[in-house]
């Protein structure tokens, strides 16, 4: 995939962070996060063998309708993110980048 394609993943990722940190659990917040669909759920979705699947179905999809988002890239594309075990280790290292303390909002 190139450059252009894999900024739209990171970008999501990158949202979805910011929005868990910043709004999860506080009313009257701009953004909703559905419960189960927070930044630490897809964390919770590393290594498994569907988690791009996952992460359609469990964080983005609530995420959109919650919100009313569009054009959220697919996760479990495997012609961009590879399939099986390339889609999963690409994934979860990709998650893992997110995770390191120095990107949270209250860090």
């Amino acid at each position: 995939m190139d450059a252009s394609q894999y900024k739209d993943y990171v970008l999501v990722l990158l949202f979805v962070k910011y929005v868990s940190d910043k709004y999860a659990k506080q009313p009257y917040a701009p953004i909703t996060i559905p419960e189960g669909a927070s930044f630490a759920d897809m964390v919770n979705l590393k290594g498994k063998a569907d988690i791009g699947d996952q992460i359609n179905k469990k964080i983005l999809g609530p995420l959109a309708i919650a919100n009313n988002l569009s054009d959220m890239p697919d996760f479990n594309d495997a012609n961009k993110l590879g399939s099986g075990k390339e889609q999963v280790d690409r994934l979860t290292k990709l998650i893992g980048i997110f995770e390191n303390p120095d990107l949270d909002e209250h860090g």
